[in-house]
């Protein structure tokens, strides 16, 4: 004779501390949940103001974080321009091949993004994490020798990408994960663009700042809540 199948009974977890509705609760009894007889109108209004009493911190908090990460207080919880385009931005700066700091840039004109950069050696030389950089690979500190470095930065890339495909820059805004150096200001500078949007700074930031406020190019950093 075959053996029955045993079946198993598991228990939903959301049967457990489930809030009764108030709403089916007020209409069904015809009166306040814990509370007086009453018309059904009158506890069905009872009963969602106490959920909403006893909800009301939780909301509060959760308005306050979402408004400390720089995103917008609607349902969907979308994130700013700003943010939404640095988000981008950090996602590009994982295919650099620098040996001593991932960086990347993003070109936006009219809220799309119309070119990206990353640091790195240019084509067709071998990666910088493969020896490519002599500078990289050296003990020079950060800021020094720039001169004997191989690698292009990102906003520079973001830059010349934009040339190589016939993508004009002028009136455009660059992100950048670190403030452009003195010499991506200056390509910055003649490449049209009018805003430099960055989240951490380079070691050459108030040369590069007093060059970009003279030149009329806004110059600000994107601040987050830890």
């Amino acid at each position: 004779m075959a053996r029955r199948p045993a079946i198993l009974i598991v228990a939903s977890p959301f049967a457990v501390g489930v809030e009764p509705d108030p709403y089916k609760s007020a209409e069904n009894a015809g009166f306040d949940p814990g509370g007086p007889a009453s018309t059904p109108a009158v506890s069905r209004k009872a009963a969602i103001m106490r959920i909403a009493a006893r909800r009301q911190p939780c909301v509060d908090v959760l308005r306050r974080t979402v408004q400390a990460k720089g995103m917008s207080t609607n349902p969907r919880l979308r994130p700013t321009w700003d943010v939404y385009f640095m988000e981008i931005a950090n996602v590009v700066a994982r295919r650099s091949n620098c040996l001593r700091r991932q960086v990347a840039a993003v070109i936006v004109k009219d809220t799309r993004i119309i070119s990206t950069g990353y640091n790195g050696t240019p084509r067709g030389v071998r990666n910088c994490f493969e020896g490519g950089c002599p500078r990289c690979a050296g003990e020079s500190p950060a800021g020094k020798d720039l001169d004997e470095c191989l690698c292009s930065h990102a906003e520079e890339n973001a830059i010349t990408q934009a040339a190589c495909h016939g993508i004009a820059v002028e009136g455009a805004k660059i992100y950048s994960t670190y403030s452009p150096c003195l010499q991506c200001a200056k390509m910055i500078i003649n490449a049209g663009i009018h805003e430099v949007v960055y989240e951490q700074e380079y070691e050459l930031h108030d040369v590069t700042k007093a060059l970009l406020n003279e030149a009329g190019v806004r110059f600000r950093k994107l601040h987050r809540a830890s």
